[in-house]
């Protein structure tokens, strides 16, 4: 059986460091293969993970318009085909596992650039097919998704197990978590929990104003993460937070978050 755990938050929140995070606390603590889907137009998944990424499922999307339009005038497009015979949901299956970064513990595919002009149905339709196929052959699925979920909506429709919603300790952020938990019962998925990470905290307490907006949310708070600066460093030298210290207080804080729903 397949676990899936997928993150949104706002960006700048802290959102693709807690991504990693659970992937690392997953590679330490549970068996089974892990698959990232970095669901966020940025693609900067791979970066905190130390991965290399050559080409995202964007690219390949475009391509195979591309493709379609070229074969279009030839009759082979509308039949579902591209030149040479292969048809569209074959030709998405090979590159997108092509295209998978692979580790020794987890694999990682990236979403990539959003959709130009042009109809994307049909793209969308085998896009989903691909990867809740491949999604079936990892034990845990993490999904790094961009503030509104457009690409966890349209690209599976695997349950999620458990909704990170993180934030860091602004009004801003908390305010983008509460519209992230009003409409996620309007996706086509069905998430079965949803908390709240507040990441980035300073000190032990959380300010009275923000305890405030927390405690009017319709789904709990799992737990805070402190800030760090080591994890600055992290970032700006470009080492993968895979190989962060398991004595690391971020870590530590994670890992507790973590257990209670693992």
């Amino acid at each position: 059986m397949t676990t899936t755990i997928a993150l949104a938050g706002k960006g700048g929140v802290g959102k693709t460091t807690i991504a990693a995070l659970v992937i690392k606390y997953l590679m330490e603590s549970q068996p089974g293969a892990i698959l990232a889907i970095d669901a966020d137009p940025s693609s900067n998944l791979n970066i905190v993970l130390g991965v290399e990424l050559e080409w995202t499922v964007g690219d390949i999307r475009e391509d195979l318009l591309k493709q379609v339009q070229e074969s279009l005038t030839a009759g082979g497009a509308a039949m579902g085909t591209l030149s040479g015979g292969m048809n569209k949901h074959d030709y998405l299956d090979y590159e997108i596992r092509s295209s998978v970064a692979e580790s020794d513990r987890f694999d990682l595919v990236a979403m990539g650039r959003s959709e130009g002009p042009g109809c994307y149905c049909a793209v969308n339709h085998n896009l989903r097919s691909v990867i809740d196929a491949m999604s079936k052959n990892y034990r845990y699925v993490v999904v790094d998704n961009e503030a509104g979920m457009e690409h966890l909506s349209r690209r599976t429709t695997r349950d999620v197990e458990a909704l990170l919603v993180v934030t860091n300790p602004s009004q801003r952020g908390i305010t983008a978590a509460e519209r992230i938990g009003g409409f996620r019962d309007e996706l086509d998925i069905h998430i079965e929990n949803t908390y709240l990470v507040l990441n980035g905290l300073r000190g032990d307490t959380i300010p009275q104003p923000l305890q405030e907006r927390i405690d009017g949310l319709d789904f709990p708070l799992l737990g805070t993460i402190p800030y760090d600066e080591a994890l600055l460093e992290y970032e700006f030298s470009g080492q993968s937070l895979v190989g962060l210290g398991d004595d690391s207080a971020v870590y530590q804080a994670a890992a507790t978050l973590f257990r209670q729903i693992l």
